[in-house]
Formats: structure tokens, sequence, C-alpha cells
């Protein structure tokens, strides 16, 4: 079906989000249309407040709109003990698990040679520079357990160890293939309790 051209252009930007097809950018197009103009004008604030405001922490790599980041600032947390992920997300579902009191390092991807991302590509000269001065006892590899998430962590324990560091990968208590934003807070703690040293 063919609709007038802004909305066609609406529709077709939706559809650009991730996990947004063409059905559901439709009723998302409708929904902003038949709303009070507000909802859409709320929405469209809340992006552009976010564009501009959210930076990634100059510490971590996390997304945040204070730098440093919130739990970087945090004096309670345990800055011995860092916590490498993918992404943003990723810091938020081990955070719901509570039990980890560390800090984070966010890589903002992993290494996948076909689609061209490379070591240079990813957030790993901060990390470095954070393992300097040997305060770091430990760096949990919390990359997803697929293959791009292990050949990650594996070469990033072959990148730390050397450095008297010692590093642990999370135990696949999660199911391969699935990743960490999608785990319940039960399977993520033992995750973390099982841990294990990268050989």
């Amino acid at each position: 079906m063919q609709y007038a051209g802004a909305v066609s252009r609406l529709i077709g930007e939706l559809a650009r989000l991730p996990g947004i097809g063409s059905k559901t950018a439709q009723r998302l197009a409708f929904f902003l249309l038949n709303e009070p103009p507000e909802t859409a004008e709320k929405l469209a604030l809340a992006i552009k407040e976010a564009r501009e405001k959210v930076r990634r922490c100059s510490v971590c790599g996390n997304l945040t709109d204070l730098d440093p980041c919130r739990i970087c600032a945090d004096e309670g947390r345990d800055t011995g003990i860092i916590c490498l992920v993918q992404d943003p997300r990723d810091v938020a579902a081990v955070e719901k698990y509570r039990g980890f009191k560390g800090v984070y390092h966010v890589l903002h991807g992993v290494l996948s040679p076909l689609a061209g991302i490379g070591p240079e590509k990813l957030n790993i000269k901060n990390l470095l520079t954070r393992l300097e001065g040997g305060k770091v006892r430990e760096v949990i590899l919390a990359t997803n357990p697929d293959v791009e998430g292990d050949a990650t962590a594996l070469y990033l324990a072959r990148l730390i160890k050397p450095l008297g560091v010692k590093v642990t990968r999370i135990a696949h208590g999660l199911p391969v293939g699935a990743h960490l934003e999608y785990a319940d807070e039960i399977t993520l703690g033992k995750a973390m309790e099982g841990r294990r040293e990268m050989k």
C-alpha cells in the first residue's frame, strides 16, 4: 500500500531501527500520527537531548551524560577488578546482578575480521592504559559466548596476561550464542561466580 510521502518517510526511518520490521514501523508511525502532537514532540526532544548530551565515559567507555560516569566516580567500587563487556547494554545487564562491585570497561564491539573490525576499532588502548601502574588485580572477560566474543576474549587474554594481571572469563552459565542483555539475574550471577582464569 502506498502512503503519503511524509508517512512513507517516517515508516522508512522507523524501519531502520534494529529489531523493527516494516509492520512494526507502520504501527509505530500510525501510533505517533494518531497521538496528540506533544507525544511526537517529546519523543523528538528526548532523542535530540540524548544525542547532544550522551558521550562515552573517558575512563571506561560506557555511555553517560556525566564524565566520568556514575560507576567510575563511585568511590565504593573496587577499581582493582574490571569487568570487560562488549557494549553499554551489557553493563546494565551485569548491574542487575547486584553482586559485582568492581568497575567496567566497554569495548564497543568485538573482533570480526569478516566485518572489518580489528583491534584498532575497539576500545583496547584505553584498557591497556588503565592496566598500567599495577592497581588492577583482575580483568573479567564478559564478552558474549559466541565465536566473535570467544575470539575477542582469547585475544585480550593473550594481551593482558603478560602485564601480570589475572584474567578470568565468565563461566558459560549463559547458553552459547546468548547475549548478556537478555540474561536473567540468577543466570548472570552464576556465570560471574563460576568465572575461570584464562590459560
